[in-house]
């Protein structure tokens, strides 16, 4: 009997089509954005931009600002677009059955890059924790190998994190696996000694770090657990910056 847990290369294909898909979507929606908009607008035309591309959307996280800092939402979605908000989204889709969950956390394609010396909130420490949020997932991805425990792959990202001193500020497992339902095990958490990494396997990685009542950022991306190598990202490719979602 196949092992459930590790997909067929058709299975990768799907979930490497519908991610990517979402991914695009999110960048193609950031170009539409204007200071004044609402969580709840943005939520509205994100879904109909995948729904555009074939694919059926069935959860968006969207925050702005101090928002964001509760990762996983819980807000009336009223929240109005301000100069100098991060925007973090996360969201998901099918298609053809399977799911996509991917987090994307930006400014507007109308905020200046190098930003203004008088935006509003700690600028600094916000590109610093993007950037160190994106370093732990890089980490992730190295150590996402076959044979490796589930808990060596959190570990990994959450050590660069508590490194920086925001370890408290990581308030969630590192990924979980996914494939037909948007969460699947195994679960990469730090107390997961027993799942042992296969070729094949496919896993969120979404470190994040949230600075209460300031912002948050999260990223999160699929990977492909592969033979040789590090994990492979079936998500339309890393950020870069918080311009290039």
């Amino acid at each position: 009997m196949r092992n459930l847990q590790v997909k067929t290369e058709r299975e990768i294909g799907i979930l490497r089509a519908v991610n990517t898909g979402t991914v695009e979507a999110i960048r193609a929606m950031r170009q539409c954005l204007y200071y004044g908009v609402t969580e709840n607008e943005v939520v509205e035309v994100l879904d109909n931009t995948m729904r555009a591309a074939g694919m059926d959307p069935f959860f968006d996280i969207v925050e702005f600002g101090k928002q964001a800092a509760l990762p996983h939402g819980g807000h009336d979605g009223q929240a109005k677009l301000e100069p100098g908000d991060f925007i973090l989204i996360d969201v998901g889709s099918h298609l053809y059955g399977y799911s996509s969950d991917v987090c994307r956390t930006f400014y507007p394609s109308s905020f200046p890059n190098p930003p203004p010396a008088d935006v509003k909130g700690n600028l600094t420490e916000k590109l610093a924790i993007w950037q160190l949020v994106l370093d732990a997932q890089a980490a992730s991805v190295e150590a996402m190998k076959p044979n490796a425990t589930a808990a060596s792959v959190d570990i990994a990202a959450r050590s660069i994190i508590e490194a920086a001193g925001y370890g408290d500020a990581f308030t969630h497992r590192l990924g979980h696996s996914l494939g037909i339902k948007a969460h699947e095990s195994p679960y990469l958490n730090k107390g997961n000694f027993d799942a042992i990494l296969r070729p094949g396997m496919v896993f969120t990685s979404e470190p994040g770090v949230y600075v209460l009542n300031e912002f948050g950022v999260r990223h999160e991306d699929i990977l492909v657990v592969r033979e040789d190598g590090d994990a492979e990202n079936i998500s339309g490719g890393f950020a870069t910056s918080p311009w290039a979602p």
